[in-house]
Order: C-alpha cells, then structure tokens, then sequence
C-alpha cells in the first residue's frame, strides 16, 4: 500500500492564537473518494462542511498535528527567527510522528514564494521522504487539502479553548477581525490573555500591544 502525504497549516497571520501544522496520510487510492465527497481547500469550505469533511478524513487516514503556540512563536520572533523556519520545523516533527515507510514523496504547501527554498528549511529537520513544496498545494492536492482541513477544525478548537480561558468571544483572532481588534484594545493588559498574544508579531505592533516579559508567563 503506496501512502500519499500533505502537509499543510491554519493560523499563520492571526495576532492571537497558535499556528497549527497538520501531516496527513492516506492510503493514495482512496484519493479519488476524498475528493468526490468534497475535500479541498479548508479556505473554501463552510464550518458545517469542514467539520464532517475532518471527521471523515480522521476515519480514513491518519493525521499528526503540532500546535506552535503564541509563546513559542514569541521566543523565536525575539531571536529573529523567521515564521517560515518555525513553520518548517513544525512540519518535520508532524512528520517524525507519522509513518512514512511507504511514500516516496511528501507534498507541502509552501508559505515561501519560492517553494524549493521552503522544501529545504524542513529537509534540514526531516530524514526520510523527499518533501516537494508548492505554493497552492492545498488546493492542487486532494491529501494537502485535507491537511488544511484537519489542521484549520484544530485552530478553531484552540481558539474556542483560549475564550473559554479569558472568557470572551473575541471573534477569530485576526488583526482584520474587527471584533478581534476591539477586545484587545480593552484587554490588552490582562495577564490570562498574555499567553496566547503573539508579541512581536507585526499585527500585535500595529495594535500597539504593550509587549510582556516572557517570563511573567512562559
């Protein structure tokens, strides 16, 4: 049995939240199926859809997700570490987790516009498979896409968890999100929210977010 691989993510731009990496495998001849039942691109889809498209793609295959929390992308912000780096190494520990002994080649959808750049950034963390990144893979690739798919439903569970823990629906997370943006004008300074801001991100600092010592809450 020949396994297809995709890799994709979900939160990359948002001010609040994590950035969350999903590797997803599958027998390659249940591809065809995946895609008649509707499997695409996670952007494409509305919340009801995606949620039993995830639960199906759970059934049928195998997903390993890694979730690079706010604080985690804070610290390596401050290092001026770049997001595409932390963005590789997540894919290399999703991939690490999930069996690959019978694929040949790994699909990744590229946040770099030069795609064979990105495919080396993970090649530096991964032994195994060679990865080839793409930009649009995850809507190209029916096993990409239903990266996206499994990897955007567990950011939507992150986000629901972090406004059970502050105790408001602050929307999306987004800087674009007006709501997002109204909470943190209010709220900025509240030490339970501080875990989940990212920092140093360039939304945060066109908000001007006060920026906390890691240590108050690492």
């Amino acid at each position: 049995m020949k396994r297809a691989i995709g890799i994709d993510e979900a939160g990359r731009g948002p001010v609040l939240g994590p950035l969350v990496m999903c590797a997803y495998a599958i027998d390659e001849r249940k591809l065809p199926a995946l895609k008649k039942a509707g499997v695409k691109d996670s952007k494409l889809l509305l919340p009801k859809k995606r949620r039993e498209l995830r639960d199906m793609l759970l059934k049928e295959g195998e997903a390993i997700v890694v979730e690079l929390n706010a604080i985690r992308i804070t610290k390596y912000m401050r290092k001026k570490i770049s997001l595409n780096e932390l963005e590789a190494e997540g894919a290399a520990e999703a991939l690490a987790k999930l069996d690959h002994s019978n694929t040949k080649e790994i699909i990744v959808d590229s946040p770099d516009p030069k795609p064979a750049k990105f495919g080396l950034r993970i090649a530096k963390y991964f032994d195994g498979p060679r990865v080839r990144a793409e930009n649009k893979a995850d809507y190209n690739y029916t096993v990409v896409a239903a990266a996206s798919i499994v990897a955007k439903e567990r950011r939507e569970e992150c986000i629901a968890g972090i406004k059970e823990k502050v105790g408001f629906d602050f929307g999306s997370g987004y800087s674009h999100d007006e709501k997002t943006v109204n909470y943190l004008k209010e709220h900025i300074n509240d030490k339970k929210l501080q875990p989940f801001i990212r920092h140093c991100w360039a939304t945060a600092k066109r908000l001007k977010v006060t920026q906390c010592p890691l240590g108050d809450w690492a």
